[in-house]
């Protein structure tokens, strides 16, 4: 896009944005079962949404030029340490950096020359890439298959002097199921341990309030160091808000960053970013303003609700069963004699988005179904959607492919071709990734990924999005 000779009118610009916008997952009403978290209430949005636009031109950088930015964190991340043990915290835009700034904490407390974190199969690739930017060694636990959650044993028995952080999930995303965290804490004991609770942290205290049995996983078990929990998530706030809490707060401090070293204005940083919008935290605050312990808690009784409801209706289809015995609002289910990926594209035709898992590590490909509180308004739709996705997946029949091609995709060197070529490869075997060419069935994209040993098929996914956003 080329910059307009002249400025253009804000009616023009939002008719564009909603043009722009044509082909877009919609992010109400519960047919997006991954991504977006909606409460079904238009005035929890609205409040969020004003509330963000305030303070959308104010800047984190400076709390003391700001001061309205401390006291609403301050609110917020009050609110999550009540809910999760106490603790001191930080807000963050969203799970990675909050994950981001416990594994740079935990390196910078331990410094060990060759500094490790153990963490299962099953956790969040987040942990990956905070060790990939900071210099720290992954050891990956298998988990058990029937249950999909890792062994508290097996956790002890990847520690040695130089672990750095020990990380286990409440729940786990592929799955939504919580490891044993208070026995991983009395196996590791001395080793700092987080647990990710990204997605449960602000969902599993209100299902427990509604009659699920949850485990006790957060700042209060004994060894818990630290815990994430998403506000973005469960909290139903705009994106970009997660809080960090620290059992510690001189593991706290860990978390920060400071320079002193030129001789500009003063650098301190609770995140990883320096300037940053104040919009995601006003919009943070605002939904927990607008709906309280109430408004939380009707949420959590009708999210427990619609995944029983789920859970069962999965059942009663023929070829899908449920993997493990989700404890959350996540459920995976696999197919027998039902491709699942097909099965994905043909709801997605219906006007549904389910969310592929590749296999891995043993786990079987299984689609995924994020519950929220607007989803128990329309759970028969969806398990209406799903049966006839399956029968028609049945009928089709599994992805073929071409004899070879997993073979010529995983010899590629992909560092001695380009994008358009890349493109022309995608395009050759029904992927089209050129622009212009329309959203294309994902089938054969996923079965193909899922061919592949996982490094491979990170290389691939690199071009693919190389490939989608051009130049």
């Amino acid at each position: 896009m080329n910059l307009p000779p002249t400025g253009r009118t804000t009616e023009d610009l939002l008719a564009e944005v909603a043009r722009l916008k044509e082909h877009d997952l919609p992010v109400r009403g519960g047919q997006v079962t991954a991504y977006v978290y909606d409460t079904g209430r238009a005035g929890v949005h609205d409040a969020a949404t004003r509330a963000y636009l305030e303070m959308l031109e104010v800047n984190c950088l400076d709390p003391t030029a700001f001061p309205s930015v401390v006291e609403m964190e301050r609110q917020v991340v009050g609110a999550v340490a009540d809910l999760l043990g106490g603790g001191h915290g930080i807000f963050t835009s969203g799970g990675t950096e909050s994950i981001m700034l416990a594994v740079k904490a935990a390196r910078d407390r331990a410094a060990r020359p060759r500094p490790n974190l153990v963490l299962p199969v099953t956790a969040h690739p987040a942990f990956h890439k905070a060790a990939h930017y900071l210099g720290v060694e992954v050891r990956a636990v298998p988990v058990d298959l029937e249950t999909y959650k890792v062994r508290a044993r097996d956790v002890a028995g990847a520690v040695d002097e130089d672990t750095v952080l020990v990380v286990a999930s409440a729940p786990s995303y592929p799955q939504g199921v919580i490891d044993p965290i208070e026995e991983i804490a009395a196996a590791v004991g001395g080793v700092p341990f987080h647990v990710d609770a990204c997605v449960g942290g602000w969902l599993l205290p209100w299902l427990r309030e509604a009659g699920a049995d949850v485990p006790p996983f957060d700042l209060s078990v004994p060894g818990v160091t630290s815990i994430s929990c998403d506000l973005h998530k469960f909290g139903y706030a705009p994106k970009g808000a997660s809080v960090l809490l620290f059992a510690d707060p001189a593991m706290r401090r860990k978390a920060y960053f400071a320079s002193a070293a030129w001789p500009g204005y003063t650098i301190i940083n609770a995140t990883v970013q320096s300037s940053r919008s104040a919009g995601p935290l006003g919009g943070a605050w605002a939904t927990l303003q607008a709906l309280g312990r109430d408004g939380y808690a009707e949420l959590g009784r009708a999210t427990l609700e619609a995944t029983r409801r789920l859970r069962e209706g999965l059942a009663a289809i023929p070829g899908l069963r449920v993997l493990g015995a989700p404890e959350s609002s996540l459920v995976a289910f696999e197919g027998a004699g039902v491709d699942v990926f097909v099965l994905a594209d043909e709801a997605r035709a219906r006007g549904w988005f389910l969310q592929p898992q590749l296999s891995y590590a043993g786990i079987p490909a299984n689609l995924h179904i994020t519950v929220t509180g607007v989803t128990l308004a329309g759970v028969e739709a969806l398990l209406k959607v799903i049966a006839e996705s399956a029968e028609a997946a049945r009928e089709r029949g599994p992805v073929v492919l071409p004899d070879g091609l997993v073979e010529l995709v995983a010899g590629l060197d992909l560092e001695a071709i380009d994008d358009a070529a890349f493109a022309e490869l995608s395009a050759s075997v029904g992927v089209d990734l050129r622009p212009g060419a329309g959203q294309p069935e994902m089938a054969v994209v996923n079965t193909v990924l899922d061919a592949l040993p996982a490094p491979v098929r990170e290389a691939v996914l690199v071009r693919f999005l190389s490939v989608v956003y051009g130049r």
